[in-house]
């Protein structure tokens, strides 16, 4: 365990290589929580929903929450961004992480998991939030290869992580098909995951009390047992980047499952023995290059769909 701070749905753990800190959000409570190795924790109360918290170019972070995109300032103002669910309150972000170039990549749920009622978006400059892959349940955990040329997703509704061609220039994806994907066994649910040096993804089982290591052809090669069932992301950090924090969740538990898992929401750290990058901040000027920003939604760009060559949905 980390430290003494139990969140009722840890999530989108990263490496703040500015602050050297850890920063996790407690999603359903609104909170964005900084662990730097040396000084005093932080906690900021952002007020709704926040499914992730990226390090900005611009300093603090962008949050990823209930409505749509937000700036958090180390002082705590929050500045708007971009509105995307505005006037669909039934949905919000879940996970969000940016790519080696530092675009913003977020995906959306509804509150009930209402099968196909997600997005993933690309957050590119006006601000302008590019919807690439309709149809999800639970969008979840994204990671890059260490040369950014292949791009790693999960729908929690799905027992699979799929696998894209990347093309960072652009932040445009192409699906390699059901036959790259990592299949996950027993119907296990994949919920956060990060990738390491070596290219091997790390994913965190919802209710299966485990993180697990699997090489990019999909062979499982390691297995980290938690003494929690509800597991849901996994980044490397830490000033060697050599340590995996793993965060958890309460949320949901029963009074007996809580009794047996008294560490239920806590925050763990293992030495797997490799080594992981720190999180890339959002390119926070780059949205400049376009007229400023917008309080309103505005969406266009050219999307990947389920269907044919793809096992999402």
């Amino acid at each position: 365990m980390v430290n003494g701070v139990t969140a009722e749905v840890g999530e989108a753990p990263l490496w703040d290589s500015r602050h050297d800190a850890l920063v996790w959000v407690d999603l359903p409570v609104g909170r964005v929580h900084l662990l730097p190795t040396a000084g005093e924790p932080k906690t900021y109360d952002v007020g709704s929903y926040v499914g992730a918290a990226l390090p900005s170019s611009r300093g603090g972070w962008l949050l990823a929450d209930a409505v749509g995109f937000r700036e958090l300032a180390e002082s705590g103002k929050l500045t708007t961004v971009l509105s995307v669910h505005g006037d669909q309150p039934m949905l919000r972000f879940n996970d969000a992480k940016c790519d080696p170039a530092g675009r913003a990549w977020a995906g959306s749920m509804a509150y009930d998991k209402a099968a196909g009622a997600g997005t993933l978006y690309r957050l590119d400059p006006g601000p302008v939030a590019t919807p690439v892959r309709r149809g999800l349940t639970v969008s979840n955990g994204l990671g890059w290869s260490p040369d950014g040329r292949a791009m790693w997703f999960a729908d929690s509704a799905n027992p699979w992580i799929e696998v894209f061609d990347y093309d960072v220039d652009s932040g445009e994806i192409v699906s390699r098909g059901p036959r790259a994907a990592i299949h996950l066994l027993d119907g296990a649910v994949p919920d956060g995951l990060c990738v390491d040096d070596e290219g091997c993804v790390w994913v965190a089982l919802w209710g299966g009390g485990a993180v697990l290591r699997y090489t990019p052809s999909g062979v499982l090669d390691t297995r980290v047992e938690l003494p929690v069932s509800l597991v849901t992301s996994c980044a490397f950090g830490d000033r060697d980047a050599a340590t995996l924090f793993i965060t958890t969740a309460r949320r949901g538990l029963r009074a007996e499952a809580l009794r047996l898992e008294p560490l239920a929401g806590a925050i763990f750290a293992v030495r797997p023995g490799v080594t992981g990058r720190a999180a890339t901040p959002w390119a926070a000027l780059a949205m400049e290059d376009a007229p400023g920003r917008s309080t309103g939604q505005r969406m266009r760009g050219k999307e990947v769909l389920p269907g044919k060559g793809s096992n999402g949905g």
